[in-house]
């Protein structure tokens, strides 16, 4: 079938797009321009040969039950939640081959909220200053290894408790400009500067800094051997910023909006900070550290991060820490694949169609927060620094590219911080049905 690309408007795109499904899978379509050629695996793409245009529909479903009990409650029984943790659809492309755009929506609308909408991304990239890449718009910035993996491939089902210490880091409330880059087959550098969606009393936008390097002199799948640091800090000055940090121990269905959750019952516990009230904190940052090795079937990861928020007319500064350490194996033999532009882990192909690829894990995750404004106990918080610790064994069943089935079971633990009967251990079960194209 040939069609001059000088004829190809919006409207024959479309016409040709809404062919019945026999047409497409017949083969390629083409034209005596630039060739076209539509693929349907993974999503819709339609792109032209010389790569200088194409458009892609995709999306992800990830379906999530949960049961639960003890201190992820605030009565300590038993409950269970069932929500749809995210529903994207994606588009994205390429146009005059140096620019990229990415538009994802969240259906599930699990997370923002109706002032920051639901936009996981909606961004543009200019890729003509190879190989430097700059990222306008709204995405998440860049800080640590499971952030970057995409929520489809990540090995656990809710990524380390460390992250809940500053929330912010890799946040995409708002809108900002990043600049990324691949050097020597072995570097991965990424810095960006982001206004958030909070304001200080002259109504100027609180700007966040991110910057982070990754040296992987191995970054082929299964044989990765990554080490990176990375940086973040916004001034707070004259703001009034939520600074809680509230850790759901890895049980996103204690408190979740993209479905039913425990509600009033779930236990979501404040280790620190304080809801947003002006002047209280001066600036806040964050460093960390992260690693991680693959040889073969097996891999192991870890981070490791640091905050310190700084006061100004609080009483004290807060200083938090956490790290986890993760060990995977794939039983059935597959390396999970690895990829140096954004330095971070993707997916695992099944070698057997059939019988899909295999995956155990074992995940140990541990926070402390020093809060010194805490100066008086109460039901759930008690004076002192605040721990937590969580240790999650999991599987994964990629029954094929689309598809993946999982569960991870997890053990909780707290000091000085409980649900309001005095329990400070809990444990629960997730289990997620993936279906990504």
């Amino acid at each position: 079938m040939l069609i001059k690309s000088t004829q190809l408007s919006p409207l024959a795109l479309g016409i040709l797009l809404s062919l019945p499904a026999f047409s497409v899978m017949a083969g390629t379509v083409t034209t005596d321009g630039a060739d076209i050629v539509i693929k349907t695996k993974g999503g819709l793409e339609v792109a032209t040969t010389d790569k200088a245009f194409s458009f892609k529909i995709g999306g992800r479903l990830q379906a999530d039950y949960a049961m639960f009990d003890d201190y992820y409650t605030r009565n300590g029984n038993a409950a269970d939640a069932a929500y749809f943790r995210r529903a994207y659809l994606e588009l994205g492309g390429t146009a005059y081959k140096d620019w990229k755009y990415q538009v994802n929506y969240d259906l599930s609308r699990n997370t923002g909220n109706d002032s920051a909408g639901y936009f996981d991304e909606a961004s543009v990239t200019y890729t003509g200053f190879s190989p430097l890449n700059i990222k306008l718009g709204r995405f998440y910035t860049d800080f640590g290894l499971e952030k970057a993996t995409s929520s489809k491939w990540t090995t656990a089902l809710e990524r380390n408790l460390s992250y809940d210490l500053a929330e912010w880091t890799n946040d995409n409330s708002g809108m900002g400009v990043q600049a990324s880059s691949v050097l020597a087959d072995s570097v991965f550098l990424s810095g960006s500067v982001f206004s958030e969606n909070n304001n200080d009393t002259d109504g100027d936008s609180v700007k966040r800094y991110n910057a982070r390097g990754v040296f992987a002199p191995l970054n082929q799948p299964g044989n990765v051997l990554h080490v990176g640091l990375q940086y973040a800090y916004r001034d707070l000055s004259g703001s009034a910023v939520d600074t809680r940090i509230r850790s759901r121990m890895g049980m996103r269905g204690v408190d979740t909006n993209g479905g039913n959750s425990a509600g009033a019952n779930g236990n979501r516990a404040l280790f620190g900070g304080s809801a947003a009230t002006a002047d209280l904190w001066e600036d806040d940052a964050v460093w960390g550290v992260e690693g991680a090795w693959a040889l073969n079937a097996f891999s192991i990861q870890g981070e490791y991060l640091s905050r310190t928020l700084k006061a100004d007319q609080a009483s004290s500064d807060i200083d938090a820490k956490g790290y986890y350490v993760q060990m995977a194996y794939t039983l059935t033999g597959e390396p999970r694949l690895y990829k140096l532009d954004g330095a971070k882990f993707d997916t695992i192909k099944p070698a057997n169609k059939q019988l899909g690829a295999w995956e155990l894990f074992y995940r140990f995750d541990s926070i402390t927060i020093e809060d010194d404004n805490v100066t008086s106990s109460s039901a759930t918080r008690q004076v002192g620094d605040a721990s937590g610790k969580a240790h999650t064994l999991g599987v994964n069943w990629y029954a094929n590219d689309a598809v993946k089935i999982s569960a991870n079971y997890i053990k909780a633990s707290t000091d000085k911080v409980s649900n309001s009967v005095g329990d400070d251990s809990g444990d629960g079960v997730v289990m997620r049905l993936q279906y990504a194209f």
